[in-house]
């Protein structure tokens, strides 16, 4: 951790050095491994025993045994179902907190870039936490307001140790009225498909509550579910979104308040039987990696990172307009504000952008090069097949200028150059339910 921090408050040339150190490091593509290949003590989510009872092939992630797919589907098909009917995915490795009291909304945006004293209330959205000085990526994370005071917030698993000091020093730094709650011991589930809104409506305990026609893109409610042998569950926290590029929902059982551990597989029973087989199904990592970066989403550690900024990582969308200013607040605004305004206009620029790739031949891994008249340019950071595009893409960084559509690199792949075209993101479409 404390490693992490002082290359993170490095400045902007120290930075750039590191990244182009970090690159290096991605010497093999990430494979999953067998949870039971001496991983030390894995942590189970409520859903474990469910995974096991229905062949889930268990491995290590974020510290958990998590399935990477289940033995009546190849990840192809299990990312085909989701594109096409509706998944369910077990995603309680990630960390879920809760922030409240009369300066939240101020702490969250020295933070992050974006504004939450005026964020509507049942409303969320994805946005990243920053390191002060250099405006580098501590994790991306979503956050909704889920109160006049309160505010739900979703960081990676992956991050817990990292995310947790963060947390505890900036609270003490900030010093203002702030409660923080890591909740524990909770469960988050993503259903996930063109069917999804459907198969949710089905298992409302009341459908009169909430109309999820009204419902849109990083909407929250409350709700119960009805459950299999009869029963009403405890209140479900349910986001429309995910990660997938797929309308879906997330439901989050949240452990300090209700018992998770026996709410949360209960309910995804309930989802599986009022489905059906033909409707929904269960999936796993694998199917979520190939299907979030069709979709263009980063996935942190590899496509994000402490030494990372929001306008490097194309992700400026995040700071809304009125937060576009060097005095804004947030932390690193000195750096990352200049960014977004290329050099050519006046502003500083950046030296490297997030970009999306189709490649020729074998599929480019993590760490693979990326080349332009024979000098190396960039590095991908995460690719593979795409199921339902059936050519090969990727994502990784470039130097700034190679960024454009259409650019043509090659990409070493085991030692041979393949051919690659720099490609708009996201590859297929999101097919969000937004506000009209």
């Amino acid at each position: 951790m404390l490693g992490q921090t002082m290359a993170a408050r490095a400045g902007p040339a120290s930075r750039l050095a590191a990244a182009k150190r970090t690159t290096t490091q991605y010497a093999a593509p990430r494979r999953w491994a067998s949870s039971t290949s001496g991983a030390g003590e894995l942590k189970k989510t409520p859903l474990y025993d469910l995974h096991v009872a229905n062949g889930g092939k268990m491995v290590p992630f974020a510290g958990y045994s998590m399935p990477v797919q289940y033995s009546s589907a190849s990840l192809a098909q299990s990312h085909n179902f989701t594109r096409t009917q509706a998944s369910l995915f077990d995603v309680s490795h990630m960390v879920q907190h809760r922030f409240k009291g009369s300066a939240a909304a101020a702490f969250l945006e020295r933070v992050t870039p974006s504004s939450w004293s005026t964020q509507p209330g049942m409303q969320g959205k994805l946005t990243t936490l920053l390191w002060p000085g250099t405006g580098g990526i501590v994790d991306d994370t979503v956050i909704a307001r889920t109160g006049e005071d309160e505010f739900y917030v979703v960081t990676n698993g992956a991050c817990l140790d990292k995310d947790t000091a963060y947390f505890d020093e900036e609270l003490g730094r900030f010093g203002g009225d702030v409660a923080w709650t890591r909740i524990d011991g909770s469960g988050l589930v993503a259903l996930q498909g063109p069917g999804s809104a459907d198969i949710l409506r089905s298992v409302l305990a009341d459908e009169t509550a909430v109309d999820l026609s009204t419902v849109y893109f990083g909407g929250s409610f409350w709700a119960k579910l009805k459950l299999a042998d009869g029963s009403v569950s405890h209140p479900v926290l349910v986001s429309r979104g995910g990660y997938t590029g797929e309308d879906g929902f997330e439901l989050s059982f949240q452990g300090d308040r209700f018992p998770a551990l026996e709410s949360t597989p209960a309910a995804v029973r309930a989802l599986l039987d009022a489905a059906g087989p033909d409707r929904l199904q269960l999936s796993g990592l694998g199917a979520r990696d190939s299907l979030r970066l069709e979709a263009g989403m980063c996935l942190y550690g590899h496509d994000l990172d402490d030494t990372t900024t929001p306008a490097e990582a194309g992700l400026g969308w995040v700071i809304p307009k009125e937060r576009r200013s060097v005095d804004a607040g947030f932390h690193g605004a000195e750096v990352v504000v200049p960014q977004l305004t290329p050099r050519s206009k006046g502003g500083a620029g950046v030296d490297r952008r997030r970009v999306g790739l189709t490649i020729k031949g074998a599929p480019a891994r993590e760490g693979a090069e990326i080349h332009v008249d024979g000098e190396k340019v960039g590095v991908v950071t995460s690719g593979s097949p795409s199921p339902t595009l059936g050519v090969n893409i990727a994502m990784g960084y470039v130097k700034d200028g190679l960024h454009k559509a259409g650019t043509e690199v090659d990409v070493v792949v085991r030692g041979k150059k393949r051919d690659g075209v720099v490609a708009k993101m996201p590859f297929v479409p999101a097919k969000f339910v937004r506000k009209p």
